[in-house]
């Protein structure tokens, strides 16, 4: 089994040909509590100390706050630590700039650091006790308690004054993430939703995965002064997607190439269910692959015939006869699980394309085919694959525990393979534990069939050259982009229509580039 106890980061250049800049090349790099710690340490080592890095977070969530709000009553409620420092800021600022504002702390001071003791002197108003009553007549909250740092239930007057504001319908703004969601997994322990999430430097998980995610509300990603020299020291290994990733990656068509230089698809068609198949077939046509080939049941070949004009149906008298089609040479991807059993036959047939070493997408029947003997399927990975399961498929396939990062972390690298953790937060693992987070995903996405779509673009992506785990991201990003362009009624047989207008628009980004 890989060790991914320290995973790596990307490589340096992610772009070919141009030097490592991190504020550049790690734009969506993600970074939890103790990475943001030791960037906020070793930026004071630097020179900005800890009272400036407080004074700055302060200012950006007064600011942030001042240009949606007009000046209204506001609470600000105080935790014992550094967050607590940041409200203290905040309550000063906009005070100085009129606001009429409470500032209620939790407890007494307790062992605090030295920027927030010199914060916390610099308030000359009144610091009330934290309770219920400090929200009344107000119109804002700022929820300045504990932050990403919190990893148990809120409780005691910290639960019952945010669950107060919560049933008020009081606007809150939150300093680094709401007070009860862990910073480190987007679980909640009594969390309750705020409008503004104010962070800094870079998001947290707790900022893209679900629960947390949804908590949030709007999230503004602040610069305080944090160098961007401290990503060289600490090798980010967990990304939120965006096209900068991995948009360098994405195969173009050339002026001297055909169909054939645009790689071969093979999509192995399912009977009874032969929608699922047809939509990957058309996700990879549309993606871009120049060939595509769905191989089917004898009694399955005319209801794909005629659902396709520009897509080869390849008609299998026997079943045995799908592994006689490996030969070809011109495979470069391979697509298996749509509309497939689950039974001994797919898995024969899963089997015989990961001998062949040769790119391949495992999805539905392909993975739950496995779930007698996952570890049949980890011994066969031996070349490009991606894995693509919903949390159904994946529990019946990994004995993984922790929250979704690690689980999926913990997967891809046993298996080997790039896993793609399906679901509104989406995670895509690569096996030497790089991670993306995909966060663009609208709810209208949960339809019958957008998987199958999917792993169209996978396959599609792959045919075409572009590796796993770049195929992977970019896929989970295109289908999400995709299927923003439509909004709701979306159905999955929209999403490959709608890609090529999100194609142009990166496309139009790199012209004049030349593909890695």
């Amino acid at each position: 089994m890989l060790d991914i106890s320290q995973p790596s980061g990307f490589p340096p250049d992610l772009h070919s040909g141009s030097a490592f800049n991190a504020a550049t090349d790690w734009p969506t790099a993600v970074l939890g509590v103790r990475a943001m710690e030791e960037a906020d340490r070793i930026t004071a080592e630097n020179g900005t100390s800890e009272i400036a890095l407080m004074a700055n977070a302060g200012g950006a969530v007064a600011d942030e706050i001042a240009s949606r709000w007009s000046a209204r009553p506001t609470v600000v409620l105080c935790g014992p630590g550094n967050n607590g420092g940041e409200g203290f800021v905040v309550a000063h600022l906009l005070e100085t700039a009129g606001w009429p504002v409470r500032l209620a702390r939790l407890g007494p001071p307790a062992q605090i650091s030295d920027a927030t003791q010199h914060h916390s002197k610099a308030w000359v108003g009144k610091i009330e006790e934290l309770t219920p009553q400090v929200l009344d007549g107000a119109e804002l909250v700022v929820d300045a308690l504990y932050g990403g740092g919190l990893s148990r239930p809120l409780e005691g007057m910290a639960r019952e004054t945010l669950a107060t504001a919560g049933r008020r319908g009081l606007p809150i703004v939150a300093i680094d993430v709401p007070s009860g969601v862990v910073g480190d997994t987007g679980e909640s322990f009594g969390a309750v939703s705020s409008v503004l999430t104010v962070t800094f430097f870079r998001k947290k998980p707790a900022h893209l995965l679900l629960p947390g995610r949804g908590l949030c509300g709007e999230v503004a990603v602040k610069d305080i002064g944090t160098s961007e020299a401290v990503l060289h020291q600490m090798v980010p290994h967990t990304f939120e997607n965006d096209p900068r990733l991995w948009r360098h990656h994405l195969p173009r068509p050339s002026l001297e190439g055909g169909k054939y230089q645009r790689g071969h698809a093979l999509i192995g068609g399912g009977y009874p269910l032969t929608g699922p198949a047809k939509l990957a077939a058309r996700a990879a046509d549309r993606v871009g692959a120049g060939l595509i080939t769905v191989a089917v049941p004898e009694v399955a070949f005319p209801i794909y015939a005629a659902a396709f004009t520009s897509v080869v149906v390849q008609s299998l008298a026997q079943a045995d006869e799908f592994v006689g089609l490996l030969s070809d040479p011109g495979i470069s991807a391979m697509l298996i699980g749509p509309g497939a059993s689950a039974g001994p036959e797919t898995r024969e047939r899963v089997l015989a394309c990961l001998a062949s070493g040769r790119p391949l997408v495992l999805d539905a029947g392909a993975l739950t085919a496995f779930r007698e003997e996952p570890g049949q399927l980890d011994r066969a990975i031996v070349g490009p694959c991606i894995l693509t399961p919903h949390e159904g498929e994946f529990q019946r396939l990994f004995e993984a525990d922790g929250c979704k990062l690690d689980r999926a972390r913990a997967a891809a690298g046993r298996s080997l393979a790039v896993v793609i953790l399906k679901g509104s937060d989406t995670v895509i693992a690569a096996p030497d534990g790089r991670v993306i987070i995909n966060s663009n995903a609208p709810g209208c996405l949960a339809t019958a069939g957008a998987g199958d779509v999917l792993s169209g673009f996978l396959v599609g992506l792959m045919a075409q050259g572009m590796k796993p785990f770049w195929a992977a991201a970019a896929a989970v990003w295109l289908h999400g982009a995709a299927a923003s362009e439509f909004g709701p009624g979306l159905i999955a047989d929209d999403l490959p229509e709608l890609l090529p207008r999100v194609l142009a628009r990166l496309c139009t980004g790199l012209r004049g580039t030349q593909p890695e």
